[in-house]
């Protein structure tokens, strides 16, 4: 392997000790529903990372749904339940092993913090209403997610020489940045949704705050 995937595998590997949580293990044990919630999370999220497309090979794009997932389980669970399609796209053979921790790390990682640190500014510095919680957090959010992920892929690519600069900006810039905008209406419609019909499933939405007649 080269150093960029040694360095991808090692990183990820320390992501996944740090951000280590002994009672999201033991929720998962012991309650059925969050066993449900949290395995059907893995398995949404594969089916999008399953469906590529692309116009020249290695150079695919596909939805990330990493914002809703971050605002269900939070960012350091929603990295520990991304390991599960990550593990599913190398068995496989979506992704090659070698390169599964450079993937894990600008398909779920850093778009999974990016995405749940929108959210926390959100909440800390606009009013917390259910609008800017939906517009906000999860539409805006989701469309930034996707151009910073489509950014890190891009600079990962180029700067290991995986493809050429030209390739990346005519072959994979310009076309992945026509995601942003489905990306933001996929994950946007999803939490309305679950805001509406299942608030308790959305692990950083609180009734008291959002939904307070005084706001």
């Amino acid at each position: 392997m080269s150093g960029w995937q040694w360095s991808g595998w090692l990183l990820w590997a320390a992501v996944l000790y740090r951000t280590y949580l002994p009672e999201f293990f033991s929720k998962l044990r012991q309650e059925t529903g969050y066993q449900h919630l949290a395995f059907s999370s893995a398995v949404v999220l594969f089916a999008l990372w399953a469906l590529q497309a692309g116009i020249k090979a290695g150079l695919d794009i596909h939805f990330l749904g990493v914002t809703t997932l971050a605002l269900c389980h939070g960012w350091r669970i929603a990295i520990w339940i991304a390991t599960v399609p990550l593990t599913l796209m190398a068995v496989f053979d979506f992704v090659p092993v070698a390169d599964l921790g450079m993937t894990a790390l600008t398909t779920a990682v850093l778009p999974i913090t990016f995405s749940y640190a929108i959210f926390a500014l959100s909440y800390h510095y606009l009013t917390r209403h259910l609008f800017i919680y939906i517009f906000i957090a999860a539409f805006i959010g989701a469309a930034l997610t996707m151009v910073f992920q489509l950014s890190v892929t891009s600079l990962w690519y180029g700067l290991a020489e995986r493809h050429s600069w030209q390739d990346i900006v005519h072959n994979y810039l310009q076309i992945a940045l026509l995601m942003w905008f489905p990306e933001a209406l996929l994950n946007g419609m999803a939490v309305t949704v679950m805001a509406v019909y299942r608030p308790h499933w959305l692990r950083t939405f609180y009734d008291r705050e959002y939904l307070s007649p005084e706001r």
